[in-house]
């Protein structure tokens, strides 16, 4: 009986000087390198594409591929789908991932016009007639919550099956609902 308290007593002399390092000093200096505080990110002036890196590319992949384990739609050849269909362009803009992300509104206009490039992430999926993306138009969007992305998603889905679009975004579709819940006609 007198081990376990001999065991305690000493856990409890040595538990404050413990937790007494854990305490961070606050005479430490910043690490080199390190001395003025972060920008940022809206402020910083990275390029769209390291944009692109910073916010999308952890879900999305660095080359837009996605991945269907994560439940990430595959953005490359297929995003500019969206534009065909009533309400994706707003959709783009709303996507949790875009419209919270740290990017300011003219930053995010241009993230979405170089996804949106023939060129680019988009590829062939880009509708004929293109009208990029202009910073008032994302902030006027971006105001508008995303309460129900699955089932917004499905309905611009739905609505490019009926176009005869090919579906080629990654993803399972399930077939059972023709007519899923949130779509925008």
């Amino acid at each position: 009986m007198r081990l376990p308290l001999i065991i305690a007593l000493a856990s409890a002399m040595v538990l404050p000087q413990a937790m007494a390092r854990a305490i961070p000093d606050p005479n430490q200096k910043h690490a080199p390198g390190n001395e003025a505080p972060q920008k940022p990110i809206s402020q910083a002036g990275y390029s769209t594409p390291v944009n692109y890196q910073l916010q999308c590319a952890g879900c999305h992949l660095s080359d837009g591929t996605g991945s269907k384990a994560n439940d990430t739609p595959k953005m490359k050849g297929f995003v500019g789908n969206f534009l065909k269909v009533e309400g994706g362009r707003e959709f783009l803009v709303r996507v949790p991932g875009m419209s919270q992300s740290a990017l300011n509104n003219a930053q995010l206009a241009d993230l979405l016009n170089w996804l949106l490039d023939k060129n680019g992430m988009a590829g062939a999926s880009m509708p004929e007639h293109y009208q990029p993306y202009t910073e008032e138009e994302v902030a006027r969007i971006r105001k508008a919550s995303l309460l129900n992305l699955p089932d917004v998603r499905a309905g611009l889905i739905h609505q490019m099956v009926e176009q005869s679009i090919e579906i080629d975004d990654g993803m399972a579709h399930p077939s059972s609902d023709p007519t899923p819940q949130g779509s925008l006609k």
